[in-house]
């Protein structure tokens, strides 16, 4: 266990890292006042600090506050001289993990700092029991029975386990962010800190301080020392969602941290070593991004070390049920109302939808319906407009240009087997023709299947 002990006499300095260093438990480092207790907090990991209230500039109060503001895992002795019962509730308050008053026999101290590190011990074994509650609560909400999310699973399975970069590839609403906490909740790093980042949320002005941290005064407004999140990510797993939405200038800076797994701060001039576990995600192609010179090559390249796509749901059709009847469950028991029921012909008009927003557009509407029609069965009726199957007698306008006929029509037929998810049947109905008549068409064009 590594401990940092910050006392600014000399003697007592030493005396304490002599009675520590002798114990094989723990790794000892020392600093001589709070500001070089920080700049070691920014190089390496601490279990335990052990500080003297009485320090030069910033006092021991002041170092536990700004300890338990950026470093919350970090547990903190504060050492008192004696008779000093204010300073020890004040501590306490603020949230200090123990106290001694000085000056005290080396028992202890032993038995102090035994005592907060089996703390530490009981509060990561009970959050390791909490992670792993959770990551079952996760893999309940990911439901699929399709074999295409049956894929997805084994492959979930066979990487949570490393710590290899995984970059998850699907559209909107799928549940990339799920799969990423769900790699998280299963692997080693389950016990440390996961971190969501949503690219697309953070202005470009302020993208490098977010990600990387700032130092005090690097810029207008910065007015004290800002935790970037790969920083607050350390040893734990960092999620970067939308990742195309970086700027190009954030990529390369980014690259250089998964290439060699150091940061600098914005206004800094020291590197801080992190070891954070990166899993990006995006709903675009970042390999037509990379051609369009909208991402950089090699900062792909070094993200597409291990690729996972989540199907969009009308690939994964025979999922639609569960879904439902989750989401049903889900919502009914959020709002305190009755549950509702699909009719059977509400089924056949969802599995007939494209379903352009996934999961996130079949939650939404399963809420919505609760919310409206709690208690009832839900009608075809029910349904938004956007649902409403378009009947013969629609009129397409032809553009003033004109169309090119035969690629228009080859379109029409991989875009009719596309929506009825390769129904051949299906796709005839939705465009009027006979089967025979859409038979000859997908043979004219050489068109098999979608």
């Amino acid at each position: 266990m590594r401990i940092l002990i910050v006392e600014d006499e000399f003697e007592q300095r030493q005396l304490i890292s002599a009675l520590l260093k002798n114990n094989t438990e723990y790794d000892v480092e020392i600093a001589s006042s709070a500001e070089k207790a920080l700049n070691a907090l920014n190089k390496h990991q601490f279990e335990i600090i052990l500080s003297d209230w009485k320090l030069p500039g910033m006092n021991g109060l002041d170092l536990l506050q700004k300890v338990k503001e950026h470093y919350p895992n970090t547990s903190f002795i504060l050492m008192t001289a004696y008779g000093s019962i204010s300073h020890a509730v004040s501590s306490m308050r603020a949230g200090a993990d123990d106290y001694l008053a000085k000056p005290f026999e080396k028992d202890q101290l032993l038995f102090t700092l035994s005592k907060v590190a089996n703390a530490r011990m009981l509060s990561e074994e009970n959050q390791s029991l909490q992670n792993q509650l959770t990551a079952r609560e996760n893999l309940k909400s990911i439901i699929g029975k399709s074999s295409a999310m049956q894929k997805l699973f084994s492959q979930i399975d066979r990487l949570a386990s490393t710590d290899v970069t995984v970059l998850i590839h699907g559209e909107s609403g799928t549940g990339k962010e799920l799969v990423a906490h769900t790699l998280f909740q299963k692997s080693e790093r389950n016990n440390n800190v996961y971190l969501a980042v949503n690219c697309s949320a953070i202005p470009e002005t302020l993208a490098e301080s977010e990600l990387f941290g700032a130092e005090k005064g690097s810029y207008t407004g910065a007015d004290q020392l800002k935790i970037g999140k790969i920083e607050a990510a350390n040893n734990g797993t960092l999620f970067l969602d939308e990742i195309a939405e970086l700027p190009l200038s954030i990529q390369a800076k980014l690259l250089r941290f998964l290439q060699e797994g150091k940061i600098m701060r914005v206004g800094g001039h020291q590197e801080i070593t992190v070891n954070v576990r990166v899993i990006a995600a995006s709903h675009q192609s970042l390999n037509n991004l990379v051609q369009q010179g909208l991402f950089r090559e090699d900062l792909y390249y070094r993200l597409n070390v291990i690729t996972l796509t989540v199907p969009p749901l009308r690939q994964r059709l025979d999922d639609l049920p569960d879904l439902i009847n989750f989401f049903i469950k889900k919502f009914s028991e959020k709002h305190r109302l009755e549950k509702i029921s699909f009719s059977k012909d509400v089924y056949e008009t969802l599995y007939e939808y494209h379903w352009p927003g996934n999961i996130r557009e079949l939650a939404n509407l399963v809420e919505r319906l609760t919310v409206m029609h709690s208690g009832e069965t839900i009608s075809k009726s029910d349904l938004p407009n956007e649902f409403s199957i378009k009947e013969e007698g629609q009129i397409i306008e032809l553009p003033e240009k004109g169309i090119h006929w035969e690629e228009y029509e080859r379109s029409i037929l991989e875009q009719s087997l596309t929506r009825c998810h390769g129904n051949k049947s299906k796709a005839a109905k939705l465009l009027g023709l006979n089967y025979k008549a859409f038979l000859y068409r997908l043979d004219k064009y050489n068109i098999d299947s979608i």
